[in-house]
């Protein structure tokens, strides 16, 4: 039997991977109907890229490069075309709506919130944190971004606390 056609590729890493797919376009693009757009982007990307894939990084590696650098794409050609369309914390409460209570919501918040943060990184550091949540190693990550493991580790450090120091000042100023 000959190797998978791009069809049956695409179709494998859509069903493998398209839950991180999702996160990772909701970490990027906030709003509902554009974030339908850069996911479908990220999944045509994809589709096409398989013509080209010859197996020398993981399909894992693959997919995640290539929608990584499909959602930077996506976000350069909003700004330049000056579509920045940010939304208030209002708006996102009204938007996630009080399905669990207090609970629910503050949890929603938070994530709102480190969602925000995420999308105000650099483009490199952003793949590398969503990267890191998705649960890859230093290793991996590195293989995606063509940064050196050790790097990747000290971009990892350096990111996380950056998130935290905002958080933190954030809950202050709350």
């Amino acid at each position: 039997m000959g190797d998978p056609s791009q069809d049956e590729r695409y179709h494998q890493a859509a069903a493998e991977y398209g839950a991180a797919l999702e996160r990772l376009a909701r970490a990027y693009e906030f709003d509902t109907d554009r974030r339908r757009d850069l996911l479908q982007e990220i999944h045509l990307a994809l589709w096409r890229s398989f013509a080209l894939f010859d197996g020398r990084c993981s399909p894992r590696t693959w997919v995640y490069r290539v929608a990584h650098n499909t959602a930077v794409s996506y976000g350069i050609g909003r700004r330049r075309s000056g579509d920045r369309n940010l939304v208030s914390l209002e708006e996102v409460e009204l938007t996630l709506g009080d399905r669990d209570g207090d609970r629910a919501a503050g949890r929603r918040q938070v994530l709102a919130r480190l969602t925000e943060m995420i999308q105000s990184l650099k483009p490199l550091d952003r793949q590398v944190i969503l990267s890191y949540l998705e649960g890859m190693d230093a290793a991996a990550i590195g293989e995606i971004t063509g940064l050196a493991a050790g790097n990747v580790a000290t971009k990892i450090h350096r990111i996380k606390t950056v998130l935290a120091r905002r958080f933190s000042q954030g809950v202050q100023h709350a």
